[in-house]
């Protein structure tokens, strides 16, 4: 959950003759999977895919906003006082991570790809029996979560190990591979040269 602060309204004070300011407004956001759902379901794109395009107008921008807010009774007019710094606040919290799990680079699979909607998350979410409660977190480790479990579910022969252990273990193998033939190799040799020394007798 991220906080942010909202400036209060200037003011003209015609008696005073000076600026005055209005009380601050402080918001709750969630950047998760209940807030992108809800975002969808108005604009009819897939969030995560404007996401990565950076295909964002201003106005679905500042609805997204909207829908990470799960303070109640907001009055529609503090979310035209957002500064550029608390926009960039908001940015630097959905970019965020979230988790300390990191993963190799996955290699791309051929064919289209898969577009990912709230719907698909919400999808994988009960195939993994992952609980609802969790469509709440930050959709970063959300996501990071989902990956997991799916990893870990795979059978251990369809894991993928890493590139360096299966070139050692080939390794080791021609290693064990050569030592028998030059032992058998060896072997003959002695076996011949014995026959030999008997015929000589």
């Amino acid at each position: 959950m991220l906080l942010i602060t909202i400036p209060g309204i200037e003011l003209w004070n015609e008696d005073e003759e000076q600026f005055e300011y209005g009380p601050a407004t402080t918001l709750k956001l969630e950047h998760s999977l209940l807030s992108i759902s809800k975002w969808e379901s108005k604009w009819h794109k897939p969030f995560i895919e404007n996401q990565s395009n950076g295909t964002w107008t201003a106005e679905e921008t500042l609805d997204y906003i909207k829908c990470m807010t799960i303070t109640t009774n907001v009055d529609p007019d503090v979310y035209t006082r957002l500064t550029p710094a608390i926009v960039k606040q908001i940015t630097d919290y959905i970019d965020d991570p979230h988790t300390a799990t990191w993963f190799g680079k996955k290699r791309q699979k051929p064919g289209p790809k898969r577009v990912i909607t709230s719907e698909v998350i919400y999808y994988q979410m009960i195939a993994l029996n992952i609980p609802v409660e969790f469509e709440r977190w930050h959709i970063n480790r959300l996501l990071t979560l989902i990956r997991v479990c799916d990893e870990e579910n795979q059978p251990a022969n369809k894991k993928k190990r890493p590139q360096k252990e299966v070139l050692n273990e080939y390794a080791a193998i021609n290693a064990k591979r050569r030592a028998e033939r030059k032992a058998r190799k060896e072997q003959q040799t002695k076996q011949g040269g014995a026959k030999d020394a008997g015929v000589r007798n």
